[in-house]
Parts: structure tokens; sequence; C-alpha cells
């Protein structure tokens, strides 16, 4: 009897924030994203400088969750949504836990991209989505053996879900995203007039 096995699998995690801890108010996490974005005059800096665009906190603020309680709460649910994660992947940590290492704003207006990336020095990243216009980017993963697929010919466009080369998920509002921090991924072109804004996070072992 024939038996073909799936190996190696790569897991992608979604749900609500609100499926664990204390539901966070997406209109006031909107809030403080873009009032802080106002004011953070060294990110402003920093994303003009690098061609950045839009807006991210990631190399100017590190202390969100210190600066507004809402950032504080959010973290609190994250960790409890990282935790199941953990399980999940069957993560033997021994003595130590998976906390969280940073957490960022991003602001991608339209015709802003986030190119395609990785976050070393991470066990697992993610994603909660603040505001998702209509219209607006899905995040993209990609296969991670792509590289080494050599003269495999391409997948058709019928393929099964874990067998593309390439994966789409369109978040909600209030959505949260996690995976393994080696997996590829990126934000294709915003083609919506408005805003597009999340917060980002890696979560290191230790």
């Amino acid at each position: 009897m024939t038996d073909i096995l799936s190996l190696f699998a790569t897991r992608l995690y979604r749900a609500k924030l609100s499926e664990h801890g204390k539901p966070v108010d997406p209109s006031e996490l909107e809030a403080s994203c873009l009032t802080i974005a106002e004011d953070d005059a060294a990110g402003q800096d920093w994303c003009e400088a690098n061609e950045f665009p839009g807006y991210t906190s990631y190399a100017s603020l590190d202390d969100l969750p210190w600066r507004f309680p809402i950032f504080a709460d959010l973290v609190k649910v994250l960790d409890a949504h990282v935790a199941v994660f953990a399980r999940d992947l069957s993560f033997d940590l021994g003595d130590k836990k998976v906390m969280l290492d940073s957490l960022w704003i991003n602001i991608l207006p339209e015709g802003g991209i986030h190119t395609a990336h990785i976050h070393p020095h991470s066990v697992i990243s993610g994603t909660t989505y603040v505001t998702m216009p209509a219209g607006t980017s899905a995040i993209k993963f990609e296969d991670p053996r792509l590289a080494m697929m050599m003269a495999s010919p391409g997948r058709s466009t019928d393929a099964r879900d874990e067998l593309k080369s390439f994966f789409y998920v369109a978040p909600d509002v209030g959505d949260v995203l996690l995976w393994e921090s080696w997996l590829r991924h990126e934000v294709p072109m915003n083609m919506a007039e408005d805003e597009r804004i999340s917060v980002s996070f890696n979560y290191r072992w230790g």
C-alpha cells in the first residue's frame, strides 16, 4: 500500500487577539501608533535616511510597553498566544522561556512595501493588525526550501496550500499571526489609498 507523508512541517498560527487574555481596543491602539509616529523624530529620520516607506519604530524605540499602557496590555496577550504556539511546535524549552525581545510599529502608506526578510536571533516572530484598509497588501510567505529545489519544476496553480512555493494571508484587524523566525516573508505593495498599520514583534529563547 502506497504511503505518502508530509514531513518537516512549517507552522503558521492565526487567531484573534481576543482569544487569549484581555481584549485590546484597536482604535486606541491605532491612535497610539499614529501619535508615536508623529512624535518619533529619530524614527522619522531613520526612515528617511534608509528610504524606508512610511514609518517604523524598529530602529528608534525599544520600550513601547513602558511608554504606553496599551502596549503593555498587548504584550500580555501576545505572551499567551506565543505560549500556545510554542506548545504546538513541541519546543523543548528546558528551564528557559520564550520571551519578548522586541516590538515595533509599522505604518505602510500607499505604494509602500516591506521586502522579503527573516528575523535572525529570534525563535518566534509575528504581527498583529491594527488598520487594514480595503485592498491593502496581504502578507506573503516563502517556502523555506525554495533555494534548494534547483531543477525542480514549478507548482501548478491548484496545488494544495502546503505544496505552494508562496502563500498569502490577508489578515483582518485584530488578527495575530505567528511563525518561526527563519520563515522568509514580505509585504507586497500597499495598493490602498489609506495606511496599513501593524505591530510586529520577536520572541527569543532564554
